[in-house]
């Protein structure tokens, strides 16, 4: 029997990746792989299938746009958010709508997200970042958490040992996310204000915010390859990203911070995309030079 699950895959050249994630779902009642006007072969490696839905935006309309196409067809009382580029072990996807379901209060669940040599990434779980928490991670400044602890602690927790069963953490990975239909409702649908990156901690943040809570589920596990459909443009991926930062900041904590600290942050910000701009321009010359 069909599992009440509609997922929905938000594709931009993922190739061959893409038809392993979907053949890791074909449990679920639905399947929305709404496709960013890829430009490889990765929708005509899909093997149509009574389940299996379609739907080409045209243009790269971002994740969070990409998602809410997806909640527009939705038809079942769960939806699983997932990346191309994730492939769902073995009974994770059932584990997780039945985490789920046992927690009234709780509004999204997520796995244990692997890299392919099965260490943990660090997104899959962690706490919702001040600027302060961001500041330290981005400029390594965890590294000096085992000293002092309460000034350098990271947000992201995949250093702590894995929890034996599920466990109610601030936010989980938009890599892997299964929400209730009727959360969704309340909360309401992604942000279509980032394009690319913090449009998860943005949701999980408005989750928090209507008293839904947030499972981590351990024994649900999700091999991630990341960056499949990102590895072709970083410096692209990086501004998203770091724009995708300011945007989560001003919404959530601008209020809190003077107009000199918030100009801080800002600076902080735009400096670690130049250093990151840098860094990840030149290993694409070096990598490019040679092949």
């Amino acid at each position: 029997m069909a599992l009440p699950i509609s997922v929905i895959i938000v594709n931009h050249n993922a190739g061959k990746a893409l038809v392993d994630c979907v053949g890791s779902v074909k449990e679920a009642q639905q399947i929305i792989v709404v496709d960013n006007a890829s430009q490889d072969n990765s929708l005509s490696l899909l093997k149509p299938s009574k389940n299996l839905q379609v739907i080409r935006a045209g243009k790269n309309l971002g994740f969070a746009a990409g998602c809410n196409l997806g909640i527009a067809q939705a038809t079942e009382a769960h939806l699983l958010f997932l990346n191309p580029d994730c492939k769902m072990s073995s009974q994770s996807l059932e584990r997780l709508l039945q985490v789920l379901d046992s927690h009234p209060q709780a509004g999204m669940a997520g796995g244990l997200l692997l890299n392919e040599d099965g260490t943990e990434q660090g997104g899959g779980r962690r706490t919702l970042p001040s600027p302060w928490m961001a500041f330290v991670r981005a400029f390594g400044l965890h590294r000096l958490a085992k000293w002092f602890p309460r000034l350098f602690s990271d947000f992201y927790l995949h250093n702590q040992p894995v929890p034996e069963g599920p466990t109610e953490v601030e936010a989980i990975s938009g890599a892997c996310m299964l929400v209730k239909k009727r959360a969704l409702e309340d909360v309401g649908p992604w942000d279509e204000g980032y394009f690319l990156h913090c449009e998860d901690l943005d949701w999980c943040m408005r989750f928090h915010k209507r008293g839904w809570k947030i499972l981590f589920v351990p024994d649900a596990v999700v091999i991630h390859q990341k960056g499949v459909c990102s590895h072709a443009r970083p410096v692209f991926v990086e501004w998203h990203k770091h724009k995708g930062m300011l945007r989560f900041y001003k919404k959530f904590f601008r209020e809190r911070y003077s107009a000199l600290l918030w100009a801080g942050v800002v600076l902080g910000v735009w400096v670690r995309f130049c250093l990151v701009a840098v860094i990840k321009s030149s290993r694409l010359i070096f990598k490019r030079a040679e092949a």
